[in-house]
């Protein structure tokens, strides 16, 4: 079984531990990962934008990379989804559009992956931390990721978790609506940041990291002493310490 991993651009660029981490917890359940060294960005940020010829060639480049590949995983619900828009991308090529129904199929965030696929709930870790847990939009609303890190959490030993307030809400990043509406995002942030201090939690886990980087900015500049870690890396550490 091939297993690739699809780890983002703003994983590779900014929080390449968050791609460690996957790895890490994978093999330690038997999976070999493999990295496709002809993968880019998956083209979200021109689709987003209008730019769909520019997001087209992005997605054709995609679809060759993960052409061979048994399983897709990444550590974004948002850029998953990305490879579901690949078929209104293609709906005119019929060659392409059914290589990306293939990867729409095949292609998971981590903790779908872990506990869709794999059938693990419990890594074995221990953390003995006051959680709290950020729903990404895209990852909840769109791909349906709302049970499954919950699961993985609840499994972690020492883990005391604190739910979120008004967990649902966005946290105003959603990519360029941080930069084009700038002011809507600020004021989205600083109430979800609000939010995550009155949990008392020390730690802020979630699954996608532009929401983290962006929840994680506002805390550090209103000097909330909250940890913020994707939870691959919260269970791979916990593993560690178990």
């Amino acid at each position: 079984m091939k297993i690739s991993l699809f780890i983002t651009c703003i994983c590779d660029a900014m929080f390449p531990g968050v791609g460690e981490a996957m790895v890490r917890l994978l093999e330690r359940q038997g999976v070999r990962v493999e990295f496709p060294e002809g993968q880019t960005c998956c083209g979200q940020p021109a689709f987003n934008s209008g730019y769909w010829a520019d997001a087209r060639a992005a997605a054709g480049n995609m679809l060759d990379a993960f052409e061979d590949s048994d399983f897709v995983i990444a550590p974004s619900g948002s850029c998953v989804y990305m490879f579901h828009h690949y078929r209104e991308l293609f709906k005119d090529d019929p060659k392409r559009l059914e290589q990306a129904e293939r990867l729409a199929a095949k292609t998971y965030e981590f903790t779908q992956f872990l506990v869709q696929v794999l059938g693990v709930r419990d890594v074995g870790a221990y953390f003995p931390h006051k959680v709290t847990y950020h729903p990404s939009c895209h990852g909840s609303r769109l791909l349906g990721v709302k049970d499954e890190p919950l699961e993985l959490l609840s499994a972690v030993r020492g883990l005391t978790f604190v739910p979120l307030p008004m967990a649902e809400d966005c946290c105003g990043f959603g990519g360029t609506f941080a930069v084009k509406m700038a002011d809507i995002s600020g004021a989205m942030v600083a109430e979800k940041a609000e939010h995550v201090t009155e949990t008392e939690a020390e730690v802020l886990t979630g699954l996608d990291m532009g929401c983290l980087m962006n929840i994680g900015g506002r805390l550090r500049r209103q000097g909330a002493n909250v940890r913020v870690m994707h939870l691959a890396e919260l269970l791979a550490e916990g593993v560690e310490r178990a």
